[in-house]
């Protein structure tokens, strides 16, 4: 019911309608107009004929002409009318009869129109002083006629009869006709009804389901020009028109709105940033700022006299300041690296020569810890990256390993190896030791976490290192990770070979 609802709203289908509707209402009127007109119409034809058939008989009887003969022009006449004629004399006498029973008939005529009521004498048609048409009707034979009577100017008298059931026939047989028309009529209508409403809908269709995608900001379907000139054609251009102006305009509008979308982006980030940056140089710097403001007030009021002691303090002061220095340059850095703030200068660079150049600046650290380092690379390994960055990375792995090396079976190691791949170096940093708890792996990455808590601050460690490995690999965006071994741990990073094409 719903289908054949929204069926019947359709432009098509009642348009379809409507011009079956108009057809067969016009066919209806053709059948109810030959029903009330044709006979009149006859009526009036046949009355019309037989007054100028009255007339040429009487124009011959007033001016006779011997060369043209009157019997064989009225047989032609009866034949071709339909018509019964009849001339008697004034004493009675046939003169000419085109039916021998109409004489007998004329009589029977006679007498019952003798006895008609003056109510009948509506059935006169026409009537003047020679001569009087009326309808007849003769119930004994169940016949209706048409009949003249008239005077000649001779005094003959003139008959002509027309019978009525041919007319009313032909009334009938035209009706059964123009309703098998109709109905014909109707049937090819109707199939040219629907072409003609397909044809004048599927523009109008075409048009309305461009303004339902256009309504949904799709502007990639396009009404399809026609070389016809109508109104149609010409709105499909509009819509044309008015469709690429508002893609056009949109996609402007979208363009303005990404910038100021990237442009609120880049302020909250700035502001994140600040507030980040503020967060932790606050909770950072208040361990070295109060060693600071403690030393300087055993200073100030001379706790200790000695020169010793004040060298002591001095120094004190002066290490947590060149760490709170450090801390805050990393903070930068990392925030910088976190919100895409900071731009790397890559270019492509002896990897295996930047790894041995950080093991020899902790080679004090490593003779102090009595560590082992095994690297046995030797050939060139070239990488495409920012060399400042990578060798933070590696300095960062390799002094973190440092501090965390342990004896294990006899030795402390820390083992370097580097594994290529298509695209791709992968850099393994291992170190002898204790594994790293399994909820801790992820954690740490964050910024200031520390597995070992009870560490003093005499490591210089300030826990961001892992943090910025984190940072420069996901501006890379390439893997990082660290894996537990069954004698030590292992820390891993990816650089690319060439530069990446985005």
């Amino acid at each position: 019911m719903e289908k054949i609802k929204e069926k019947l709203k359709s432009v098509r289908v009642r348009l379809f309608i409507t011009l079956c509707a108009v057809i067969m209402f016009l066919v209806l009127c053709l059948i109810t107009i030959n029903s009330l007109v044709l006979e009149n119409f006859y009526m009036y034809s046949k009355t019309k004929t037989i007054k100028e058939v009255y007339q040429k008989i009487n124009q011959y009887y007033a001016k006779p002409n011997l060369e043209y003969n009157l019997e064989n022009e009225l047989k032609k006449i009866a034949f071709r009318n339909n018509f019964d004629i009849l001339i008697k004399t004034d004493t009675n006498l046939i003169l000419f009869s085109t039916d021998k029973d109409f004489l007998d008939n004329l009589n029977k005529i006679t007498e019952m129109t003798k006895i008609q009521s003056s109510k009948e004498r509506a059935n006169i048609i026409y009537t003047d002083e020679n001569m009087e048409i009326r309808k007849i009707a003769d119930s004994a034979n169940s016949l209706n006629y048409i009949l003249l009577t008239g005077n000649l100017v001779n005094g003959y008298s003139l008959y002509i009869r027309i019978p009525i059931a041919p007319i009313e026939e032909s009334v009938r047989i035209s009706n059964e006709v123009l309703v098998l028309i109709g109905l014909l009529t109707i049937i090819v209508s109707s199939f040219a009804a629907s072409l003609i409403s397909r044809k004048f809908t599927e523009p109008i269709l075409q048009l309305n389901e461009i303004t339902n995608q256009m309504a949904k900001l799709d502007f990639s379907k396009k009404y399809r020009i026609t070389d016809s000139d109508d109104e149609i054609n010409k709105l499909g251009k509009n819509i044309n028109t008015m469709s690429d102006k508002l893609e056009t305009t949109i996609n402007q509008l979208r363009e303005n709105n990404k910038e100021l979308e990237k442009d609120i982006e880049e302020k909250s980030k700035i502001d994140e940033m600040r507030k980040q940056f503020i967060s932790d140089v606050s909770h950072e710097l208040k361990t070295p700022i109060a060693l600071i403001q403690g030393y300087a007030e055993g200073l100030v009021e001379n706790v200790n006299n000695d020169e010793e002691s004040k060298k002591f303090y001095a120094e004190v002061i002066l290490d947590e300041s060149n760490k709170m220095d450090k801390l805050v340059k990393q903070l930068l850095e990392l925030m910088k690296l976190e919100y895409g703030k900071r731009e790397f200068n890559d270019e492509k660079f002896d990897l295996v020569e930047l790894i041995k150049e950080v093991i020899r600046k902790c080679n004090v650290m490593l003779e102090e810890n009595e560590i082992e380092v095994i690297f046995e690379k030797k050939e060139p390994i070239y990488v495409y990256a920012d060399d400042f960055y990578i060798d933070q990375i590696v300095t960062n792995y390799f002094t973190n390993a440092i501090k965390h090396a342990e004896v294990v079976d006899g030795k402390k190691q820390i083992q370097i190896t580097i594994e290529q791949k298509e695209a791709k170096v992968r850099v393994f940093i291992f170190n002898t030791g204790k594994n790293i708890e399994e909820e801790n792996l992820d954690r740490i990455w964050g910024r200031f976490y520390k597995v070992d808590s009870s560490r003093n601050r005499g490591d210089g460690g300030s826990g961001i290192g892992l943090a910025l490995v984190k940072a420069i690999q996901t501006n890379y965006q390439n893997a990082y990770g660290v894996v537990n071994k069954e004698d030590g741990v292992e820390f891993y990073f990816d650089i690319n070979k060439e530069k990446s094409r985005k």
